[in-house]
């Protein structure tokens, strides 16, 4: 599908974008960790452009398939009325962002549990908030070790991130809760129909 990138030059300019990758095929998986998926560069003033467009993107062996929303989309994604769910081979999972995308891919390939680890950002904003009330967070999952799992937080301070590390008994507990309460306060907060994101507990009362 082409679609056109208009740049701060005023330059205009399409690219061709599909409807729809494989993770196993080319190397969408290593573009998307590395932050380097859908760039252009304008032809005419050469600056880099980062946009995000709707896509679906699948994951075989995994059985999944992520139904991507550009950022700018999510109020528009909160106020759509409840959509009949397609059944097929693949699970169908929302996700609202590129660095989200990377964020779940990083998780899943960790072999953990999306919603523990969802909840565990619930605590952590939670925890940070305290300090820097005025300031808006951003927390991803980046890596685990044998006794912890570490997160690194967005928007303290300009072009730093902070790092935060949390013992790995922290997620088997949150990991049980979820198995033995699926449906408890947080758990059912932390997901708006296929979507699943700490996110969803920070929304405008105007979009529940």
């Amino acid at each position: 599908m082409r679609r056109k990138i208009t740049c701060f030059c005023d330059n205009s300019f399409e690219v061709e974008i599909p409807e729809e990758i494989d993770l196993e095929a080319g190397s969408y998986l290593e573009e998307i960790l590395e932050g380097t998926f859908f760039n252009f560069v304008c032809p005419s003033c050469e600056k880099k452009h980062k946009p995000e467009f709707p896509i679906s993107v699948v994951w075989p062996s995994k059985k999944i398939r992520f139904e991507v929303f550009p950022e700018l989309e999510r109020g528009e994604f909160y106020r759509q009325k409840k959509k009949k769910e397609e059944k097929g081979q693949y699970t169908l999972e929302t996700i609202i962002g590129y660095p989200e995308l990377a964020d779940r891919i990083t998780v899943i390939r960790s072999d953990l549990e999306p919603t523990a680890i969802e909840a565990i950002k619930y605590y952590l904003h939670l925890k940070a908030e305290e300090q820097y009330p005025e300031d808006e967070l951003d927390i991803w999952y980046f890596c685990s070790s044998q006794d912890s799992l570490e997160f690194h937080i967005h928007g303290i301070r300009a072009d730093e991130v902070a790092v935060m590390k949390v013992p790995l008994s922290l997620y088997e507990k949150t990991l049980n809760d979820f198995i033995r309460h699926p449906k408890s306060e947080l758990f059912s907060l932390l997901r708006v129909r296929s979507y699943l994101s700490v996110k969803n507990t920070m929304r405008h009362e105007a979009l529940k």
